[in-house]
């Protein structure tokens, strides 16, 4: 087909992926269908909402540095599509700029890692700070922070803000959202009509194609400043703590702060043990967090693939898969959003070839 064909797409899974994907798809003029059980819940909800292409690029993780650096290219020209102002002026976007720094000597030989790895590809993104410089930038955090770099072309983003607006702009653009459960693929496909089926249903992709997800389960803090709180970081701030990852993404309101990782099953209770953690390791990255109200504790799970790469790209005719994202599917949604399109216009993007979800197919 071409690209000026307009087919009907039907769209499972209410979360950022699906719900991206569904009004990529109605913007370019194709009618769209989006079926979820309920309203936006699910790991999306629960995110930290970080553009943090560059700062998590692990040695061996390639591929998703290069998805990653992908799809923040083209998260801001979606922005823009989406809320009709230049993207500087987004009202979903909470702050601009990353640090990524160690607590202990260990912790910095992982940063110093992720820089390596960074630096290989994407040379001159990352620029390392002393502590003084540092101390001028982000005042409030602790002086115990260590081989400090800081990422000026990642953003962050308010998750809930994000996915309250595109299913606003997906109901002006005339998609069809039906609440309920979807069980076969094929019966949804011949019930609406649809010529393209997109499976973006999470960890629930599994239920639905032949996909190997599974689902890893993460705890994200939000903690409210009070008027006698210290002014929070303006950057998001990623920190190595005595070997664990701990985040502090700003807020209008304050922060949200993670996020621990559980190969737990199917469980959706936050615990006493990963909060604890969690304000743990802020507090020695940000020491004004023990004066902030504690809003909220929440839980999702994230769906992961076998090599954490996510499933992007038709499973057979007329099916095509758009899940596996990991921690990183507010980040992906917009190149995957971008690549279902393709697909189902005949354009595949090149970019994506990484994430072909036959790849674990004897």
């Amino acid at each position: 087909m071409s690209a000026n064909d307009s087919l009907h797409v039907a769209v499972v899974g209410n979360g950022v992926i699906g719900m991206t994907t569904a009004f990529r798809l109605a913007h370019a003029g194709h009618r769209v269908t989006l079926q979820a059980p309920s309203a936006a819940t699910g790991p999306s909800w629960v995110a930290g909402g970080m553009f943090g292409a560059y700062t998590e690029a692990w040695p061996g993780e390639e591929p998703m540095l290069h998805l990653g650096a992908e799809s923040l290219r083209r998260w801001l020209p979606l922005l823009e599509d989406l809320e009709g102002v230049p993207a500087q002026q987004s009202g979903i976007l909470t702050g601009r700029g990353t640090v990524l720094a160690g607590v202990d000597a260990a912790d910095a030989a992982d940063v110093e890692s992720i820089v390596a790895t960074t630096e290989e590809h994407y040379p001159g993104v990352l620029r390392r700070v002393t502590r003084r410089e540092l101390r001028a930038l982000e005042p409030s955090l602790a002086p115990v922070l260590r081989g400090a770099v800081v990422c000026d072309d990642e953003w962050s983003v308010d998750n809930r803000q994000l996915l309250s607006k595109l299913g606003a702009a997906c109901r002006e653009l005339g998609v069809d959202r039906v609440l309920g459960s979807v069980t076969d693929v094929d019966e949804l496909r011949e019930g609406v009509g649809a010529d393209v089926v997109v499976v973006a249903a999470g960890a629930g992709s599994a239920e639905l194609i032949d996909v190997p997800v599974r689902e890893v389960k993460g705890e994200v803090l939000r903690l409210r400043r009070r008027g006698s709180s210290e002014s929070r970081p303006e950057r998001t701030i990623r920190a190595r703590v005595h070997g664990r990852p701990c985040y502090l993404v700003p807020r209008s309101w304050g922060l949200a702060v993670g996020a621990t990782e559980y190969e737990h099953g199917h469980d959706l209770e936050a615990t006493a043990g990963g909060t604890r953690t969690l304000l743990d390791d802020a507090a020695m990255v940000f020491p004004g967090i023990d004066d902030y109200a504690f809003a909220e504790v929440s839980a999702g799970l994230r769906p992961y693939s076998p090599d954490n790469v996510p499933l992007i790209g038709e499973v057979r005719p007329g099916v095509v898969a758009a899940c596996g994202h990991g921690r990183n599917g507010i980040l992906l949604a917009a190149v995957t959003a971008d690549a279902v399109r393709g697909i189902v216009e005949g354009e595949p993007l090149p970019e994506v070839a990484s994430a072909d979800p036959n790849r674990f197919r004897s």
